[in-house]
């Protein structure tokens, strides 16, 4: 689609002015959003947006309004007819705005020319508070990563206290946790029969909050999971360490249990998920009219999220790695829901056709570039597995990880007249192109993949993320041993060589991560020294809601074993760690010798600092 021949009504409206460009004098839905609206199927904003327009409802969209002056924002396109829809954007506000060391942010990608200042802590509550007071008989749903993350009591790292569900804090009616087309779409259903929201109690990828004890009769197949009160695991972290472990098992479910909660005098109810949403409706999602662009009110801004993403194309949604300090299962769930070939195909050739196309796709990929259409062979099996990763500790007999149709997709992309070459720009998960299957044409084609991705998909520099060294963390981690990681560096190394290609292997390493001692950190830093690394890609763990990771940070306990655990915590012991990183820097070069003298390890002395 060209710029130049879009109208303002081709997006969908942001004020009054343009409501009545389209001839509008109301609308069913209005969405507030902490996230400039980009009308582009990599933002829950627009897709939720463009489902409802799909749906024949009138919706508007107030993206990051001003919650600090006389809220007109809030005020300026009146009163819904159906219900107000918040979300706090694709991150979740906290850690939007703060590092792992608690500093604020100087910038935000998703807001014009990177303002950090365009939208408040905890969004989705400040922006419901609000709509709530002003508007209190009209119903709000809450939805998005921020919703997903907090759906049930967590701790929250910013005010270092364990937080009550979300639905208690905004006040809402109603949260649709996940991604939204589906229960959205049957929400919208329900209303046009009549009811209330209310009255709704039996959608799918839905919590609300009802009078203690009064939960409705449940509605699906599963015994319900009754975890300890809210109050109950303020006053005991083991409880809430147990209270994980079966959130974390419903949530990787096919088939999951209604999960129960009692806080303060009301009982939070979490319906369980719907099952992966199959190629059509993903298709349906992705082939919604977008305009794939910023809107006009943003003609003269810069958008870093939007740069970043403009030629990519996502080709899943979901994940299977289960990593222990990562929100995607908790958000978009382990079951790999994949494009058609069509629907990715159509996508890129709309790509093609941008005024500012040059040739070049930026990402073929999803939350791990290579899951595309990878699920359980025997899907039987799976509807009764609750693991949270299908490849930890070892891949699954059942998982499909044949490559072949993500090999085809790539050939397809690079065949299309205008796409002079395309890259791959998320994370490749390693060691499923190690594994051995026992179908041998799977094991060519992750061989062949490998070459191939290597070879003509790597734009100077492949992203991976071992993550550490250390068998111990890494465990803690759910990744596979740091030994995976150096089989495929040969593999990388000797590829680059024959193919005379001068590119580099970009390993992501945390510190500070729950089972990491310094001595870890220490083993690490000689370990990627001998494979001649100076660490760029690294980060200080941040716990964020609803992880594995997170939990053992609080509690101090091992959701799964109850062990107790480690985790560094002080900011001493955090720089302690992190500066391992840096052992190359001659600031740092004394505080680790000393560090390491400490801990008795004066090998590694050698190893870091030889004799000259």
């Amino acid at each position: 689609m060209n710029n130049k021949s879009l109208q303002l009504t081709d997006w969908l409206p942001t004020t009054k002015k343009e409501m009545n460009l389209r001839g509008w004098d109301y609308v069913d839905v209005i969405l507030f959003s902490g996230d400039a609206y980009i009308d582009h199927p990599s933002f829950g904003t627009a897709v939720i947006g463009r489902l409802l327009e799909s749906e024949g409802l009138r919706v508007a969209i107030v993206p990051q309004p001003n919650w600090r002056d006389d809220l007109r924002d809030f005020k300026k396109l009146g009163t819904p007819r159906m219900f107000f829809a918040v979300t706090a954007g694709v991150m979740d506000s906290m850690i939007n705005h703060y590092t792992a060391n608690k500093r604020l942010r100087s910038n935000d990608a998703y807001t014009p020319d990177g303002r950090a200042d365009m939208r408040p802590d905890r969004a989705m509550t400040v922006y419901s508070n609000i709509l709530k007071e002003l508007y209190p008989n009209t119903p709000i749903i809450i939805g998005g990563v921020e919703g997903s993350l907090r759906r049930v009591t967590h701790y929250d790292y910013w005010s270092d206290s364990l937080h009550k569900t979300i639905l208690a804090d905004t006040k809402a009616d109603l949260l649709l946790y996940g991604m939204g087309e589906q229960p959205l779409r049957q929400l919208v259903a329900e209303m046009r029969k009549g009811r209330k929201i209310g009255e709704i109690f039996d959608i799918p990828q839905t919590a609300f909050l009802t009078p203690k004890g009064n939960a409705p009769t449940n509605l699906f197949n599963n015994k319900d999971e009754i975890l300890f009160s809210h109050e109950e695991c303020l006053r005991d972290k083991l409880k809430q360490a147990k209270n994980f472990k079966i959130v974390e098992e419903q949530s990787n479910r096919m088939v999951a249990s209604r999960i129960l909660q009692d806080v303060d005098n009301s009982t939070l109810v979490i319906n369980p998920a719907f099952k992966p949403m199959s190629e059509s409706e993903i298709d349906s999602s992705f082939d919604l009219p977008y305009t794939r662009l910023p809107h006009p009110k943003y003609r003269s801004k810069h958008i870093p999220a939007y740069e970043m993403i403009k030629f990519s194309v996502n080709l899943h949604r979901g994940c299977f790695g289960g990593c222990s300090f990562c929100t995607i299962s908790a958000h978009q769930g382990k079951f790999i829901a994949s494009r058609s070939k069509r629907s990715i195909l159509e996508e890129v050739e709309k790509i093609t056709n941008l005024p500012d196309f040059k040739g070049y796709i930026n990402d073929l990929g999803g939350p791990s570039a290579n899951m595309y259409r990878m699920q359980g062979i025997d899907l039987n099996i799976c509807e009764k597995c609750k693991r949270p990763s299908c490849i930890f500790p070892k891949v699954c007999n059942n998982l499909n990880t044949d490559h072949s149709d993500l090999l085809d997709i790539y050939r397809s992309v690079d065949a299309i007249p205008k796409v002079k070459k395309s890259f791959i720009g998320s994370g490749v998960r390693y060691d499923m192109l190690l594994h051995k299957s026992k179908d041998e044409a799977t094991n060519k084609a992750a061989d062949e993949y490998t070459t191939e991705l290597i070879t003509k998909h790597v734009s100077g520099r492949l992203k991976v993320a071992p993550e550490h060294t250390s068998e111990q963390t890494l465990n803690v981690m759910r990744k596979q041993p740091f030994s995976h990681f150096q089989q495929f560096k040969k593999k990388f190394d000797s590829l680059n060589k024959k193919h005379n290609l001068n590119q580099q292997l970009i390993p992501y390493f945390i510190s500070s991560h729950p089972g990491c001692t310094s001595e870890d950190m220490a083993e690490l830093a000689t370990i990627t020294k001998n494979l001649n690394f100076k660490l760029e890609q690294i980060q200080d763990f941040t716990p964020s809601p609803m992880t594995l990771a997170t939990e053992i940070y609080y509690t101090g306990y091992h959701p799964y074993t109850l062990e107790k655990m480690y985790t560094a915590k002080t900011d001493s012991e955090k720089r302690g760690q992190h500066q391992f990183f840096f052992w190359y820097q001659k600031e740092n070069r004394n505080k680790i010798i000393s560090e390491l003298k400490r801990m008795k390890r004066e090998d590694l002395i050698e190893k870091l600092y030889p004799p000259r």
